[in-house]
């Protein structure tokens, strides 16, 4: 079923930059972006990258918010309470485009108000018609994790086209890009999501010239039907035999589903469990940068509900997330 040859489909990006998070707020004395604005922006770090890779146009976007200028107005107070506060977003927007620009890249930038912010951002991304949009998300560094906000879990069930939720570490010079797939969709999942994931992890490893792999995680149909009709306690009685036999059916059908990728054995990643607890583990055991998950609609219900593959998963993530959704999502969901 593979169309990756003619899936080149990211000419525009949309770029959402934090607008509480200036560091570049003054010049140095040659103009330039200081240089803790990478580090402060990594979506807009990552997304540069991958404008160059794809050839495709950058917009920067602050969606601004009377929370987001309350936040930035303390800041200033704290700080700098001798200096006028700082109202002009979209100079500082400006000053993160300059060095994209001087790389040869397309970057325009933009600036509006909306509340909720997520709506905003929607808006913007059906009005530009962006093909991915991307996002910084958060950091706790004494529990290492990630804590997505609320706008974050909107974009995650609302944004119509792909959404890159970007980490601090940079990507290594091989990223490696893996597609977290359901083939026995145990998650009731469209069959169409698997492959529409593994056609974006395929894309994004390709133009990134990185390491495509596949990761399945399971719990062996016998052991749930054991534990089902007698309880859990006889998950202990599966014998190795069953277990290597659901191991081979599941080999057999992630093979199947990844046929036309190129995809080299020792990429394809069987693991047992839930997806809560192992797709971080074997995300850090993959040494992964991007990981790919699928995000569904449940027909009649006008909302999302992100599949336990993605929404148990991301907050304990140690890599960035693309999360992708079925080719007619934008019109099973409303705002």
């Amino acid at each position: 079923m593979s169309s990756t040859a003619n899936m080149d489909y990211i000419k525009q990006i949309l770029v959402i930059v934090d607008p509480t998070r200036r560091p570049g707020d003054s010049r140095s004395s040659a103009g330039e972006v200081p240089r803790d604005v990478a580090e402060e922006h990594p979506a807009v770090t990552k997304a540069a990258v991958l404008a160059e890779k794809f050839n495709a146009r950058l917009e920067l976007f602050v969606c601004d918010t009377k929370a987001a200028r309350d936040i930035r107005l303390s800041s200033h107070v704290r700080t700098h309470a001798d200096e006028p506060f700082p109202v002009n977003t979209k100079a500082f927007l400006e000053r993160l485009a300059e060095p994209l620009r001087a790389r040869g890249i397309d970057v325009t930038t933009e600036v509006a108000s909306a509340d909720p912010l997520h709506v905003g951002l929607i808006d913007r991304t059906r009005h530009t018609n962006a093909d991915l949009v991307v996002k910084d998300t958060h950091h706790h560094s004494l529990a290492q994790r990630t804590f997505l906000t609320n706008t974050d879990w909107q974009l995650i069930r609302g944004c119509p086209v792909p959404l890159l939720l970007t980490k601090s570490a940079p990507w290594t010079s091989a990223p490696r890009v893996v597609a977290a797939v359901d083939p026995g969709h145990v998650n009731d999942k469209p069959e169409i999501l698997d492959h529409w994931i593994v056609e974006h992890a395929s894309l994004f490893a390709q133009k990134l010239q990185g390491e495509l792999h596949v990761l399945h995680v399971y719990l062996p149909l016998a052991i749930v039907g054991a534990a089902t009709v007698t309880g859990p306690t006889m998950g202990a009685s599966i014998t190795p035999e069953e277990l290597a036999l659901e191991e081979s059916n599941r080999r057999k059908l992630v093979t199947a589903l990844v046929s036309e990728y190129n995809v080299a054995p020792e990429n394809i990643h069987l693991e047992l469990g839930g997806p809560a607890q192992i797709v971080p583990i074997a995300a850090s055991r993959i040494h992964a940068d991007v990981m790919t998950m699928g995000a569904i609609a449940r027909s009649g219900l006008r909302r999302i509900f992100v599949g336990s593959t993605a929404e148990d998963v991301l907050e304990r993530l140690p890599c960035d997330a693309l999360i992708v959704k079925p080719p007619n999502f934008g019109d099973q969901v409303a705002l």
